[in-house]
């Protein structure tokens, strides 16, 4: 069954790709969901003035994100744990704890989008990386300290 999408599907195609799909997926998902629309001259003029719209918020979304970067770029923040006398801690610093520590200092992140290559089990500095947005990353460092 062909379709043209009005929403990007991963690993199927971006807004106004025209798709071959089997029938119960388009009946049961894509139809239903508005996620696609039968081929016809109509939909697809339909969809191209959606496709502008969208491509409009993605740019608004990265400046923001960019705004975002930028901000979080000189951003430092302390996390405090339980640790030992040589430094060791008692259990880790999460995702969680460094999403609540920028909260504090005005950052709005989800624990989602902090990337932690490694769990965090020393009392030191960190840089943490942050997925903002696709294509828009930021470091923030991150004080353990012993409490």
């Amino acid at each position: 069954m062909q379709l043209v999408l009005r929403k990007s599907i991963e690993k199927l195609g971006k807004i106004g790709d025209i798709v071959n799909v089997k029938p119960g997926y388009a009946r049961n998902y894509l139809l239903p969901q508005g996620f696609a629309m039968p081929v016809s001259a109509a939909n697809i003029a339909t969809i191209e003035t959606e496709k502008v719209a969208e491509a409009q918020r993605e740019a608004e979304a990265r400046e923001r994100a960019l705004a975002d970067a930028e901000r979080l770029a000189g951003a430092s923040v302390t996390v405090s744990a339980k640790a030992s006398e040589e430094g060791h801690l008692y259990g880790s610093v999460t995702a969680q704890m460094i999403a609540e520590a920028l909260g504090k200092e005005g950052f709005d992140v989800a624990p989602k989008l902090i990337v932690l290559e490694e769990p965090i089990k020393e009392v030191g500095v960190y840089e943490v990386k942050i997925t903002i947005d696709k294509n828009v990353e930021s470091d923030c460092r991150v004080w353990v300290v012993s409490e």
